[in-house]
């Protein structure tokens, strides 16, 4: 048996003609920058999600950075987001010379705990990053009320989480910016690196809209101090095809997620938690397992791939323990250790999951592992 994580070549074999005719029209216009397909897409993407506004940008990195920007927060503020996560968003808040102030998550969920963001707000605070891990979006009702109670800024770390719903509002919705990734394993990707922020504010957008070419609205006029953050034609083109797909894609995923739960019901690992609160549209399946390293191991001498996200939390890294090296989220440290994803994505066979499972039940019972620690 052989079970890899991502099987991008799938997904290229069911699209290849349309995007090979996609390219193909990008690369007879000769636009390539900030033409009509970006265009295209921005208007795709914005009536997909239901917002105003949508700015295709060069990264997701990139979305979270440009919305710090273009909130105006920056020395001296203060932005509270989760510490178990990718360290992008704290690295956008690094750039824009703010300080992170890092809160605990929700056991069940991955997502920030509402009661612990509100905990770590100070006088210097002036943003929440509410980061939507593994394809469900955080408490956002909690979360939007703590902000605007506050008055704080709520921006959407929607990376993991395109078609995510809260409430019936997509993710990315809620807060006055909400970011994009369109890194190639996510459920939406492109094939290189691309980002989108999207707000329902005009005046947001036209400053990130700035902020991604040099600082300027018209050429050889720059107004501000910027960036070259501009998505590419080719990208676009390509992003423009598979958006099409993007809810059966999501559809297949939960699918995939709901044969997982049947299949490892009563096992040995825990299994992900749904609020009820909206779709979630697994972009990991992800599991816990007291001994997660060891059961690693034993599934990949069975063929099966599986990844750690993430070993260690942010508030650990080495960038920033200096600052925050005292601090304890116990949930956080206590996820990263235990956190376990399986093989997901839409092309996955229902043969293939069945034999993940069989193969995790295998793993969890053998001897090599009950021996080991992780």
């Amino acid at each position: 048996m052989n079970v890899p994580m991502l099987d991008l070549a799938a997904e290229y074999r069911d699209l290849e003609a349309e995007l090979a005719d996609a390219v193909g029209k990008v690369i007879a216009s000769g636009r390539f920058i900030l033409g009509p397909e970006g265009e295209a897409l921005e208007h795709e993407v914005a009536a997909y999600l239901g917002v105003g506004h949508a700015v295709a940008v060069a990264s997701g990195t990139d979305a979270l950075h440009l919305a710090l920007r273009a909130a105006g927060i920056g020395p001296r503020d203060e932005v509270v987001m989760p510490s178990f996560t990718f360290v992008a968003a704290a690295e956008a808040v690094c750039h824009v010379g703010a300080r992170v102030v890092f809160a605990d998550i929700d056991p069940a969920t991955y997502n920030l705990d509402p009661a612990a963001c509100e905990a770590a707000i100070g006088p210097a605070t002036r943003a929440v990053i509410a980061v939507h891990l593994f394809g469900q979006t955080a408490d956002l009702a909690a979360i939007s009320a703590i902000c605007q109670r506050r008055g704080l800024t709520l921006i959407e770390d929607c990376a993991q989480a395109i078609g995510a719903d809260f409430d019936g509002r997509r993710a990315g919705a809620w807060g006055a910016l909400g970011c994009f990734s369109f890194y190639p394993t996510k459920n939406l990707g492109a094939y290189g690196d691309a980002g989108m922020v999207v707000t329902n504010d005009p005046k947001l957008a036209e400053v990130v809209r700035m902020l991604r070419h040099h600082g300027s609205r018209t050429a050889y006029r720059h107004e501000m101090i910027g960036y070259n953050s501009r998505l590419d034609e080719l990208q676009a083109a390509i992003l423009r095809v598979k958006l099409k797909r993007l809810d059966r894609w999501n559809a297949q995923r939960r699918e995939r997620a709901g044969l997982y739960r049947r299949l490892l019901s009563g096992g040995p690992v825990g299994l992900p938690v749904e609020h009820g609160r909206g779709a979630h549209v697994y972009h990991q399946f992800t599991v816990r397992a007291p001994r997660r390293d060891a059961l690693r191991e034993e599934l990949a001498a069975r063929g099966v791939a599986s990844a750690v996200y993430y070993p260690v939390p942010v508030h650990r890294q080495p960038a920033y323990a200096l600052d925050h090296g005292g601090l304890s989220l116990r949930e956080s440290e206590r996820a990263a250790q235990e956190a376990l994803s399986l093989p997901m994505y839409p092309q996955l066979a229902e043969s293939a999951v069945r034999g993940v499972c069989d193969a995790l039940r295998e793993a969890a019972a053998s001897r090599e592992l009950l021996r080991r620690k992780s």
